[in-house]
């Protein structure tokens, strides 16, 4: 499960070092760098909805694996591609294979967190997070090197594919969702409009993590770049969100069996807001790295947090609220690019990533919905 988690960070993340050099090939202003960088989750927002069917006929495991493999021979495409246009056909068929890897492996996850009875979903996410600083290594040691974007991308695309199909037999066999609480209770229930409301926070949370983790990945080496940093001092800015990502959610678990997850998301909220608040205010390329290293460790149990809750919600078909949480989130993804881009070129890359804190505002506000316990509800089922 683990090995799906880290290739899903790493695939993405391997391709940003080289976004700026590519917006520098294609000769493409802010605006249309949003644009084409948006068409990745522009992808996963039009296949999310069908992750929760796929995952019902074909299971959580298979689709997990398969979306990972062809995601990342999609991103390996992006190295031969020479135009704008067919970079971005290329992110968006990205875009729909890791919308059903991301709800395959979180669904997979949520069934093995229940098998243990106590939270694990953090720690998989801070694989991914670790799958993400790994990625942006590799890329940047190939910028190091001088190696070619072609041959770069496509060693890559090889070696994160076999990994994603080697972790195949080791997966959970067996029904999908055979010890979820909510499955036996939705059988007597529907949802009212209190859920409905609940999953709406959710969603807003979700979003609010998104538009956090794309500002690191679609915009930090470019605004460190715009402080006067070289281009190996910039990429250390998503590489510091990533880092804190994991260190936030390798601690989140605890955090939550300790204090709930309302408390640590909560808390998270006001580190993003403040920390990147005041990276912004006083600008230097050491405040910017800082600043998405801030945002990182805020924002590292948001995500995980409303997955599990949306999963959990009652009076939905199993699999139903982890799907719609996943596919809505990825309008964050999709619509951060281009509103950053445009207020970027009317007023500064500065204003525009001004949405980050108050991404963590919106986190901090839509906390009161999750759990103040300490524990996940425990399966019947023995641990794996």
């Amino acid at each position: 499960m683990a090995a799906l988690f880290l290739v899903n960070g790493a695939t993405f993340a391997n391709l940003l070092p080289r976004f700026p050099e590519i917006k520098a090939d294609l000769a493409l202003s802010n605006s249309a760098y949003g644009v084409m960088v948006a068409a990745f989750p522009a992808g996963a927002l039009v296949a999310g909805l069908a992750a929760g069917a796929a995952i019902r006929r074909l299971g959580s495991a298979r689709v997990a694996v398969l979306a990972s493999a062809a995601l990342a021979i999609l991103v390996g495409l992006v190295g031969p591609a020479h135009s704008a246009i067919l970079v971005s056909v290329v992110l968006f068929a990205g875009g729909c294979c890791d919308a059903m890897a991301d709800v395959g492996q979180n669904a997979h996850g949520l069934r093995v967190q229940r098998r243990y009875g106590r939270s694990i979903i953090n720690s998989l996410h801070a694989v991914w997070a670790a799958g993400a600083v790994l990625g942006g290594l590799l890329g940047a040691g190939s910028l190091a090197v001088g190696m070619s974007r072609s041959l770069h991308l496509g060693l890559s695309a090889v070696l994160f594919a076999a990994v994603a199909l080697i972790a195949w037999p080791f997966l959970l066999p067996g029904a999908e969702h055979d010890d979820h609480a909510a499955a036996r209770a939705a059988g007597g229930a529907r949802a009212g409009v209190a859920v409905y409301a609940v999953l709406a926070a959710l969603v807003a949370m979700i979003i609010a993590g998104a538009v956090v983790e794309d500002a690191g990945s679609s915009w930090a080496a470019l605004y460190l770049r715009s402080l006067g940093a070289t281009g190996a001092i910039a990429v250390t800015g998503y590489i510091a969100l990533a880092g804190a990502l994991f260190v936030g959610r390798l601690a989140g678990d605890r955090l939550v069996d300790r204090f709930g997850e309302r408390a640590v998301v909560r808390g998270g909220g006001v580190i993003v807001s403040v920390g990147m608040g005041a990276a912004l205010a006083y600008p230097s390329v050491a405040s910017g790295i800082a600043g998405f290293a801030a945002a990182g460790l805020g924002m590292a149990t948001a995500v995980p947090a409303a997955m599990h809750a949306a999963d959990r919600l009652p009076g939905l078909r199993p699999g139903t609220g982890l799907t719609v949480v996943a596919w809505l989130m990825r309008i964050g993804f999709v619509t951060a690019p281009p509103v950053v881009g445009l207020i970027s070129d009317a007023a500064g890359l500065r204003a525009g990533l001004l949405l980050v804190p108050a991404a963590g505002l919106v986190a901090a506000l839509t906390a009161g919905v999750l759990s103040a316990g300490r524990h996940p509800a425990r399966s019947s089922a023995p641990p794996p």
